[in-house]
């Protein structure tokens, strides 16, 4: 088998799609944020007014930064509490046609944190364990609130750029509210209906029961399982409705579909960088930062091909179809890995335990940069500004002079702020591996042994605390160890981002905006970008390389020996 045109004829139609979509995405949630007219204001303009009379908001009151974060919090706090009480009372609650029982307290704790934090790392399988109910009005719903809740972060931040002197960063339930009426609602019903269309299962009946050829009888599962699986790729959530997720027939039928799922897990992160750019009103700033994304992103993509498509002596074929999905073939496995990845999605066509070493590195890559590339709806956009911070913060001492950035100034709180943001999920990830390689708890769960086992491990507590929420598989982490610690990185990697940009949301909001000067650094040019790649990837390298080293660096170099594990 070769490397065909027709393979770089799909990376060339995904890529090509992504480019045009981006604008007309980004552009539509501009007007959306900013108030203006738009495609779906006569929709649901009468429902958004409803929403705040009844729930009593005034949409013209704003929130200082804290006043946002509590609201934020509050919020999220409540969606953990149902989820995790629809787990425990699901054998009394409806729609359950396989009379399902409740959910252990440990799973139901870490799926809780897993849907509220926008990772949807799952430990279990749900067509044997999740009710319809659950899936629907607890899982389902999470996907819409936790995707909502990642992106109107990133709208304080640019309000703290372009206001001066005032506290207000911005109303969080008029936020919320307008980013899941008019985008996520909208794009997830357009994008489920077509998914039906294509054979993607939606029904309330019970599971059925046929016969085999062989003459067995086989339960086959269905469920409403398209309306969650838009959702779960345009809120960059994951989180699949069957344990194979979209390796699975009946999530993900067809190449039409695998396509557009493949492009949904970037579209509206790839958006946001353009709406960042339209608010702001420097459309030069969003192109510096969508074109960083990019450029990673081809990099990391052409890095995990080489190694797919390569011969390596281990192998008795080459290239391996090993855990790929036969339907789709090897580039768009490829491809649905390194999007997944790069945008804290979580969902799968392919097993990635099964990938070379190389691209299970890339993954782990992917997901150490602190999900960045693209990232996850908001999270890589609002990530994203830690580290432009910090670069501009170094920029500033290369040239001697106090960092800035659009016309503020960037000062202590907000470099302490922008370190607690990269170093805090890092810290996690790392300290949560080690404890899982050393004790008993971690090691027992394991699948395989030497690098590839360590990778597993580091793959997991990566995913948590990327709030990524990927599987590397060979790891079965519905133990009450996995369970507790994994939760444990997810809210370390959701919060401990979300309220250090935020704090600096506010801080940005109360400074006076200076002009340039002949010593401003500017940060809307080719050298800035290429700083910008810099600082990422020395920051991930010195955290991980260490790590990485143990797990698929030297796996890489035994399976160039002729060993595998």
């Amino acid at each position: 088998m070769k490397f065909r045109t027709l393979d770089v004829v799909q990376i060339g139609l995904y890529l090509v799609a992504l480019v045009l979509l981006t604008p007309l995405v980004g552009g539509f949630m501009a007007n959306v944020f900013s108030g203006e007219k738009h495609l779906m204001k006569p929709i649901f303009g009468k429902l958004e007014n409803r929403v705040y009379k009844v729930c009593r908001i005034d949409p013209s009151g704003e929130m200082n930064w804290k006043e946002y974060t509590l609201a934020l919090l509050a919020f999220n706090l409540v969606g953990f509490i149902l989820v995790f009480i629809f787990q425990e009372m699901q054998r009394y609650l409806p729609i359950n046609p396989r009379h399902l029982p409740a959910v252990s307290w440990d799973l139901a704790f870490n799926t809780a944190v897993s849907f509220v934090t926008n990772t949807n790392w799952q430990s279990y399988a749900g067509e044997t364990t999740m009710s319809y109910f659950v899936q629907m009005l607890g899982l389902t719903v999470q996907n819409f609130l936790s995707a909502a809740t990642g992106i109107v972060v990133v709208l304080p931040f640019i309000r703290g750029i372009v206001r001066k002197k005032t506290d207000a960063i911005g109303n969080f339930w008029v936020d919320v509210t307008r980013t899941t009426l008019y985008i996520l609602v909208p794009l997830s019903v357009f994008l489920a209906m077509v998914l039906v269309g294509e054979g993607t299962v939606q029904t309330l009946s019970n599971y059925r029961n046929v016969q085999t050829l062989g003459g067995q009888e086989q339960v086959i599962p269905v469920g409403p399982a398209a309306s969650q699986i838009a959702i779960k790729q345009l809120g960059s959530n994951g989180g699949g409705f069957f344990n194979m997720n979209s390796t699975h027939p009946f999530e993900n039928p067809t190449p039409l579909t695998d396509f557009l799922e493949m492009l949904s897990i970037l579209l509206i992160g790839s958006g946001l960088v353009y709406t960042y750019g339209k608010m702001i009103g420097s459309m030069r700033q969003a192109f510096v930062i969508w074109s960083v994304m990019m450029a990673m992103f081809i990099g990391m993509l052409s890095v995990s091909l080489y190694s797919e498509w390569k011969f390596h002596p281990a192998y008795v074929s080459t290239p391996t179809m090993e855990g790929k999905e036969t339907r789709f073939g090897i580039t768009n496995s490829v491809i649905w890995e390194v999007a997944t990845t790069s945008a804290s999605n979580g969902s799968v066509n392919a097993m990635h335990d099964s990938m070379t070493p190389l691209s299970g590195l890339v993954a782990l890559v992917n997901m150490m940069t602190g999900e960045v590339i693209f990232g996850g709806v908001g999270a890589g956009l609002y990530g994203m500004f830690h580290f432009i911070l910090l670069t501009v913060f170094i920029a500033g001492l290369m040239v001697g002079r106090t960092p800035e950035y659009l016309g503020k100034k960037i000062e202590t709180y907000e470099v302490k702020m922008a370190v607690i943001g990269v170093v805090a999920p890092s810290a996690a990830i790392l300290i949560l591996t080690a404890i899982g390689s050393v004790t008993h708890a971690g090691l027992s769960a394991i699948n395989n042994s030497g690098p590839h086992g360590f990778s597993e491990i580091l793959y997991a507590f990566t995913s948590a605390a990327a709030n990524n929420g990927s599987a590397f598989a060979g790891l079965n982490t519905n133990t009450v160890f996995y369970n507790l610690t994994q939760a444990a990185g997810m809210l370390i990697g959701r919060y401990a981002v979300i309220i250090p940009i935020l704090a600096i949301s506010g801080s940005l909001a109360r400074k006076k905006s200076i002009p340039p000067s002949p010593g401003t650094f500017p940060t809307d040019t080719p050298l800035f970008g290429f700083l910008l790649v810099g600082v990422i990837i020395i920051i991930s390298a010195l955290t991980f390389f260490p790590a990485l080293a143990l797990g698929p660096v030297v796996e890489h170099f035994l399976m160039l020996a002729g060993k595998t594990f």
